[in-house]
């Protein structure tokens, strides 16, 4: 162990004191702020990184530090035990996040908190040596338990050993402290003698004028904390609503105030944000920071923000107005990234990193996929290459849309047109009505329907829009894209075309063909065109198209792939798309490690693209911290991928510009995931189960006959489909499966040693 400490010690110097240059070089580059002071705001991690490990234990606030800006601030709640130690708990009570109940049964309590009946174990009924035999738990339930009952509850001087960038406490309970004997004004007093204390806050307007004059404001800034608008402040018997309109009274007593996000950017009932009120310049005027709180990347976001934590935090941070001087936050790895990676940056900013940004059925995630507004949405966002899913409808029009079943995106079990039911097994199991049972204009007439993969987990899209846009022709598609500068290609799926011409008459690849001249694409100077398919045939049929690129889709998730398939699919194909998990397993939503199925695949030629990415947390694994962001950083510089298939263009078309990239050294919240990294810090008795391995890509798996001809077999009457009695059809939407940063090696070094 000395070998290992004297090792990795100077080596955990140098990576941290190179993240530290690079990071400090970049925001000395960057333009004025808009804070009180002209500088970044800070990132203040709410019980380290609370949003992945039990709130306030040493690996939250060890990993804090070592994924977040080089200035993070440690933020710990301030409870009281009986015998007036200070611990770190973000809560009075115990039972939430603690395995207190387990351990000190039948010990809990009622009291008075602010004049409410509370129950439970008070940090006021135990000594400090009693709550050693305590350990720390995830309080947030849709949260990993994994790293449970593992490290024990943390005194506020732990935090402070740990040397932080800086310190803040938060006192909540002043009054609570008082009732039951105990002052937290002579606690903080006399740790201020031995601590440096650089924010200490309290929604306690008594409690913080009766220190001011007792600290050193150059050292610690006093910070107002504001509740809820309707809630009574106790010393003033004001609401706080009110006392925000009082800033003069506030800049008595402290230097700054931390107010819930939804101060500035109200919401109204439908979860969308409501013109930004006057606060932040209102308080910049009277002389106080403000700081802002309730940032969490797996909570249910504004519809405004698509789910992504970044676009939300430039909110508050670079919108042109105003920017806040610190946002509290469970995952300081967004906030930090989200200052120096992403603000100040223009569309027109130059790409860092060579990755085609594909759609999926248009901006899918903001609007109904493959109508007009998904599409127009997708180039504002700044997609690459937007995608049409080739469907054929009865009177053999090629249009674009998500799924040959009608079922999956429109309202077509609702329209005079539900008596069409089939049940084709060739194309899915159970009944659809199907694009090819219906004429265009019958399509046309259809209304569209908003793909929600994760409303299982309450989690919808920009339900305003539910029913939004209109269809597209592959014609009108391929012209929408020809007079869009900014595109450099088009994508064309095409899947049961077998089907389609054996037992529809319907030959949708000769189809596609045609519309595809007859828009100019056939020169070479026009757009780049891809053609994806599952079927080799299809692609086969598209060889003679030397400007075209082929793109085989494999279904599967493969853990590696035969030499004799990559031969086989480098004969019909120039890249390949393959899924997430092709690339990172996990396991109960933690990798496991990573494949060499994208280097195999780059070694035989073929560029490899990955999907699909979408921004909704629990699309990801944990590893990803919930940020849509990380997750695409750590397939691109981690992976080495050439494209992503998104159903969010902006955040990978973003991505793709930030100036972090740019950087001589990766500072640590741009570093990539490390596949298995995390789960190393999980106690062995709480691993997750194995997962069965993902199957080998076989050459039999790829290759297949040719494509039936048209003229050789004239159409079965009704497909050969068996038509179905009406009734009330399943038309809901399949739901998703649920759901480090290279530092992170740095962490379990560290641990270790301990």
């Amino acid at each position: 162990m000395c070998n290992l400490r004297s090792f990795f010690t100077p080596l955990l110097a140098v990576l941290l004191l190179q993240s530290l240059v690079v990071v400090v070089s970049a925001q000395g580059s960057a333009s004025t702020w808009q804070t009180l002071t002209g500088n970044p705001p800070l990132v203040i991690a709410r019980g380290g990184f609370s949003g992945l490990f039990p709130d306030s234990s040493s690996v939250a606030f060890q990993f804090a530090t070592l994924t977040s800006l080089p200035d993070v601030v440690l933020w710990c709640d301030v409870q009281l035990t009986k015998d007036g130690v200070g611990i770190c708990a973000p809560d009075l009570r115990l039972d939430n996040s603690t395995s207190i109940a387990q351990v000190m049964k039948n010990k809990d309590k009622l009291y008075l908190v602010n004049g409410i009946p509370t129950q439970g174990w008070f940090t006021v009924d135990f000594t400090l040596n009693e709550l050693s035999l305590v350990s720390l738990a995830q309080g947030i339930y849709s949260r990993s338990e994994r790293f449970d009952n593992t490290y024990p509850i943390q005194t506020v001087e732990d935090v402070a050993n740990l040397k932080p960038p800086g310190l803040w406490l938060n006192i909540q309970h002043d009054a609570f402290f008082t009732q039951h004997n105990l002052s937290m004004r002579i606690y903080v007093l006399s740790l201020s003698r031995r601590v440096v204390i650089n924010h200490l806050s309290s929604p306690e307007a008594g409690f913080l004028r009766s220190i001011v004059k007792r600290f050193n404001l150059n050292i610690t800034k006093l910070v107002f904390r504001f509740l809820e608008p309707n809630v009574i402040e106790p010393s003033t018997n004001e609401t706080y609503g009110s006392l925000s309109k009082n800033f003069t009274f506030i800049k008595t007593f402290a230097s700054g105030i931390l107010i819930p996000k939804s101060y500035i950017w109200p919401l109204d009932a439908s979860n969308y944000l409501q013109p930004q009120t006057s606060i932040v310049s209102d308080a910049h005027k009277a002389g106080l920071e403000v700081f802002v709180s309730d940032f969490y990347n797996d909570a249910q976001l504004s519809y405004n923000y698509s789910y992504d934590p970044v676009t939300e935090y430039l909110s508050f941070v670079d919108n042109g107005d105003f920017s806040v001087d610190g946002v509290l936050s469970d995952f300081p790895v967004t906030p930090s990234a989200t200052i120096d990676c992403f603000s100040g940056l223009g569309k027109n900013a130059t790409p860092q990193v060579n990755l085609s940004v594909i759609s999926k059925n248009g901006a899918s995630g903001d609007y109904p996929g493959c109508t007009d507004l998904a599409y127009q949405k997708a180039i504002l966002d700044g997609a690459d290459v937007i995608d049409c899913p080739v469907q054929i409808s009865k009177d053999g029009i090629p249009f674009c849309l998500g799924s040959i079943n009608l079922y999956d995106s429109t309202t077509v079990a609702q329209s005079s047109y539900s008596n069409r039911e089939q049940n084709i097994p060739q194309i899915k199991a159970g009944g659809g009505i199907f694009t090819f049972s219906l004429t265009w204009s019958e399509i046309q007439n259809l209304t569209p329907v908003m793909s929600n993969p994760y409303s299982k987990y309450y989690l919808l899209r920009n339900p305003k829009f539910r029913n939004s846009g209109n269809f597209l022709t592959l014609s009108d598609f391929l012209a929408l894209a020809k007079n869009t500068s900014s595109l450099s290609g088009v994508l064309i799926s095409i899947e049961n075309a077998a089907y389609l011409i054996e037992k529809e008459g319907l030959p949708v690849t000769d189809k596609v063909l045609e519309v595809l001249s007859l828009a100019g694409y056939d020169d070479p100077t026009s757009k780049k065109v891809m053609i994806e398919s599952t079927n080799s045939s299809v692609l086969m049929k598209f060889r003679d198209k030397n400007n075209y690129e082929l793109v085989y889709r494999i279904e599967e998730d493969i853990q590696d792939a035969e030499d004799a398939a990559l031969k086989d699919i480098k004969d019909f194909a120039n890249s390949v798309v393959i899924s997430k998990i092709s690339v990172f397993p996990k396991s109960s939503s933690f990798l496991t490690g990573v494949t060499n199925v994208v280097p195999k695949l780059q070694s035989h030629g073929l560029s490899v693209y990955v999907e699909t990415f979408n921004n909704e947390f629990v699309s990801q694994a944990w590893d990803f911290f919930s940020d849509s962001t990380v997750e695409i950083n750590s397939y691109v510089m981690g992976a080495n991928i050439s494209g992503v298939i998104t159903e969010f263009p902006l955040t990978s078309a973003r991505y793709k510009r930030n100036r972090c990239l740019g950087y001589n050294v990766l500072p640590p919240y741009m570093s990539p995931a490390q596949p298995g990294g995390l789960i190393q810090l999980i106690s062995p008795f709480a691993l997750p189960p194995a997962e069965p391995p993902n199957p080998v890509l076989t050459a039999p798996d790829v290759v297949e006959g040719p494509l039936p001809s048209h003229t050789a077999s004239p159409p079965v009457p009704g497909g050969g489909a068996t038509a179905v009695p009406p009734g009330a059809p399943n038309g809901l939407p399949k739901i998703g499966a649920c759901i480090f940063l290279s530092k992170l090696a740095m962490l379990i070094t560290i641990l270790l040693l301990l």
